[in-house]
């Protein structure tokens, strides 16, 4: 009998959690995402902010973030980054030093523009769309919450154009509460990038010091 209603109670976990996933939401961000990775080449500037647990704004950095597929380069004011597909470069300016890795796929979730908007696929649940208006733009919003609440992110929201399917912003609420936005102030996705884009380049910062954690 307690087989029986241990059972029963996590076929209807499954059959809530299940339910609570909106098709019409994936298909918006199906789209998205698709556009995103079927371009040869995306530039984007944004603004990255950083809020405390009680929504207040702490920390406000402008960026600049070139994309080809899973490689980027992403330039801000205090570091930029280089990945090729394998390699990542961390070029932190403030203290000349420059660290060589080969992220994780987990390590490259927290800056990775294409695996930051690819979340979405594993292990989150997709409430139904919101109308509203960010930005000056008419978004759907769309907030996934994870299945698993070992996840990094307690929830995360994201705003999508509806004339034109591009990501406006994304919210990101830590297990701690803390908070990260990011607001895409401009796209261009006509470009053409060389792969050396998305390497470092010593020639550029002769002086660097070069710290290899592969």
């Amino acid at each position: 009998m307690k087989k029986s209603i241990l059972t029963f109670s996590i076929l209807f976990l499954a059959v809530t959690l299940f339910a609570k996933d909106s098709p019409d939401a994936r298909k918006i961000i199906d789209k998205t995402y698709n556009k995103y990775i079927s371009s040869e080449g995306i530039k984007l500037s944004f603004v990255f902010t950083t809020l405390n647990a009680d929504g207040t704004e702490y920390d406000s950095q402008n960026g600049v973030a070139s994309i080809k597929g899973d490689k980027f380069h992403i330039e801000m004011e205090n570091m930029d980054v280089w990945f090729d597909g394998k390699t990542q470069w961390v070029l932190m300016k403030g203290i000349d030093e420059v660290n060589i890795s080969n992220p994780s796929e987990s390590e490259l979730t927290s800056i990775s523009p294409l695996a930051l908007l690819g979340i979405y696929k594993d292990g989150y649940l997709l409430n139904a769309p919101l109308s509203k208006t960010i930005n000056g733009k008419s978004v759907n919003q769309i907030e996934m919450t994870p299945v698993n609440g070992n996840r990094e992110f307690k929830t995360i929201s994201v705003f999508i154009d509806k004339s034109n399917d591009r990501l406006v912003q994304a919210n990101f609420t830590m297990n701690n509460n803390m908070q990260t936005k990011i607001d895409i102030t401009d796209y261009n996705d006509n470009y053409k990038f060389s792969d050396s884009t998305f390497v470092f380049d010593k020639k550029q910062f002769p002086n660097v010091e070069i710290v290899d954690l592969r």
